[in-house]
C-alpha cells in the first residue's frame, strides 16, 4: 500500500481522455490538481499501454484532431503526471469487464480513490468499499483543491 500526503488516485482510460483529450469541464478540477501536483495518480505500464491502444481507436483520432492534439501530446501528458507503480496481484475482487480489473486491482492494492464512469467499475463501488476503495466519477468526485 502506497502511503501519500497527497490524494492519492486512479484515473481509469477514460477519465484519462476526460482531462487531457475531451477538455470535459467535470475533469477541470483533476487537470487543476494535476497541473499543481496536488494529486498523487498512480498508474502501470499496462495501463499506459491501453492509453496509447486506445488513442489509435478510429472514433478517437478524429477526436485529437479536434483538439489539435496527437497520441503522443496524450501520453506526455501521461508521462508528466502519472507516477508509475508495480503492476499488482489480481485482487480477490473481480470485474465482470476484464479490461478494467488492472483498476480495480491497483485501486484494492493501493486503498485508494478509483475515478471511473465505466459501469462494470462503478456497479462494484460497493464491494470495492470493503477494501476500503472509494469509487466515484469525475462528476462526483470532491475538489481536488484539498491537499
Amino acid at each position: 500500500m502506497t502511503t501519500s500526503p497527497l490524494p492519492l488516485l486512479i484515473l481509469d482510460t477514460n477519465i484519462v481522455l476526460d482531462v487531457f483529450v475531451f477538455n470535459d469541464a467535470a475533469a477541470q478540477p483533476i487537470r487543476d490538481g494535476l497541473a499543481a501536483s496536488r494529486i498523487d495518480w498512480i498508474a502501470t505500464a499496462p495501463m499506459r499501454i491501453e492509453l496509447e491502444r486506445v488513442l489509435g481507436y478510429p472514433q478517437i483520432v478524429p477526436r485529437l484532431a479536434f483538439y489539435a492534439l496527437n497520441a503522443g501530446d496524450v501520453l506526455a501528458h501521461f508521462d508528466a503526471h502519472a507516477r508509475l507503480v508495480p503492476v499488482p496481484a489480481k485482487a480477490s475482487v473481480t470485474c465482470s469487464d476484464a479490461d478494467d480489473q488492472m483498476f480495480i486491482d491497483l485501486a484494492v492494492m493501493h486503498c485508494c480513490t478509483l475515478l471511473s464512469k465505466d459501469k462494470a467499475v462503478t456497479s462494484m463501488a460497493k464491494r470495492l468499499r470493503a477494501f476500503n476503495v472509494l469509487t466515484q466519477s469525475v462528476l462526483h468526485w470532491p475538489s481536488a483543491n484539498t491537499a
